[in-house]
């Protein structure tokens, strides 16, 4: 099929290139001139594993193109998917500003019968007003129906989870349509749920939010484990063999980020606040979380006091592991938290410094090498699961680090091997292993 992808973000780049991948005929449309001539170029403007040689392989045979032309994009085409950013506003809701400029769009081009299916996260009752914009300025002979179809993939997996996914969701009230997705979509053989559009939407929020809450969830039992000296890694374990559970998403740690838990769990509050329906539940998940980003500033205080002055590493600045983005990453609460206790600090991060410069500038320092990271640091703070973090010697910390002083945020090490050396270690729901510097008694 001739398919256009609206938005050249995360999702709409992915999903472009996947289905080029199945063999469709497949446009990327994107105003960001800049952003289109980088991908013009085979090069992408995000980091995941496997998307750039797809972008390139596809560029090459035929299957994939690029534009910012409207008309190129949505005059003769099957089927459009719509995925644009729906930032968080002030108040915490969804910001559907994009969303209804490609609405307008897509209506002012078409130029024959098409389907539109929504990637991008978007409130309850957003694609009937998608269908309510096409509707009042499409020509009146063509017909367009909408589909709700989220996307459930994983930065830093979402190519894998693209062709090996758990469901896929098609939201419409019109059986043909829902049909006709079925078919498009049978080459993946993963399972289909068809729906209406408006528990289509829900699926997606509710879904994060559940994820959200196992995360917040396992961080408290972790918080109660230091108390009475129980270990979470033996807990989680316990507690995930019960199939009800499951093992996922039972990692103890400094809290979600990214660009869909944070903000979905946000906007679904917000949403059940339009109805008077509080979310209680998820409010906790959502302070939970907050609390825990601040948790490694926390216990570097109790352990030595002042950091004012003090050279602190932090190791990773993205979100999680194999990927750039930085958006709502624990790192940042970190670093904004140790400067304002007037620290120095250095930064290491194999991919994400460009993104986190942005934001950050210049108030600390970055680097690509762990050991320049952690070189003369009385302190060194790991945030990101890094696998380049994991297999460091912990030796290098006892030869680089002024005071050998790990807070572990992510639970990166074994406690077996940290106990055959001198290293006062801190993880998240474990025993610490207290060996303290003198300077610091």
């Amino acid at each position: 099929m001739k398919v256009t992808v609206a938005g050249a973000g995360y999702v709409g780049l992915v999903t472009s290139a996947c289905l080029a991948e199945l063999g469709h005929q497949v446009t990327c449309i994107d105003i960001q001139k800049e952003k289109i001539d980088l991908l013009q170029c085979g090069r992408s403007p995000i980091y995941e594993p496997g998307l750039e040689p797809l972008l390139e392989k596809n560029l090459r045979n035929g299957q994939l193109h690029f534009t910012t032309n409207p008309h190129k994009a949505y005059s003769e085409v099957d089927i459009i998917f719509i995925a644009v950013g729906t930032p968080e506003t002030h108040d915490g809701s969804a910001d559907l500003k994009y969303i209804h400029v490609v609405a307008h769009t897509i209506a002012n081009y078409i130029e024959q019968d098409v389907i539109v299916c929504t990637k991008s996260t978007v409130p309850v009752g957003t694609n009937e007003l998608i269908q309510q914009i096409i509707d009042s300025r499409k020509p009146p002979n063509l017909q367009v129906e909408v589909v709700a179809n989220p996307e459930f993939l994983r930065e830093g997996a979402a190519i894998l989870d693209f062709f090996h996914g758990d469901r896929i969701v098609i939201g419409t009230s019109h059986p043909e349509t829902a049909a006709l997705m079925e078919q498009f979509y049978l080459p993946l053989k993963i399972p289909i749920i068809k729906t209406d559009i408006r528990s289509a939407e829900m699926i997606k929020y509710a879904a994060n939010a559940f994820l959200a809450t196992k995360i917040s969830f396992i961080n408290e039992i972790a918080n109660i484990c230091e108390h009475i000296g129980a270990n979470i890694e033996e807990v989680a374990f316990g507690i995930g063999q019960d199939k009800r559970i499951g093992q996922h998403f039972l990692k103890a740690g400094v809290g979600y980020g990214g660009s869909c838990f944070p903000k979905d769990t946000k906007a679904l509050v917000q949403i059940g606040g339009n109805f008077k329906q509080r979310f209680e539940l998820l409010e906790a998940v959502i302070n939970v979380n907050n609390r825990q980003q601040s948790l490694p500033v926390l216990k570097a205080k109790q352990k030595i006091g002042s950091l004012h002055g003090k050279k602190v590493a932090l190791l990773g600045l993205a979100f999680k592991a194999d990927t750039d983005d930085v958006r709502e990453s624990a790192a940042l609460t970190i670093v904004k938290e140790l400067l304002e206790a007037g620290a120095d600090v250095s930064a290491y991060d194999p991919i994400a410094i460009p993104n986190a410069r942005k934001i950050l500038g210049d108030a600390i320092v970055y680097t690509e090498e762990i050991r320049q990271a952690i070189q003369d640091a009385d302190l060194a703070i790991i945030a990101t699961d890094w696998e380049q973090i994991k297999h460091l010697p912990l030796e290098v910390y006892l030869t680089h680090m002024k005071n050998p002083i790990v807070i572990d945020g992510r639970n990166c090490y074994s406690l077996q091997e940290i106990k055959q050396l001198p290293i006062t270690y801190l993880s998240v729901g474990r025993p610490d292993h207290p060996i303290v510097n003198d300077k610091f008694k």
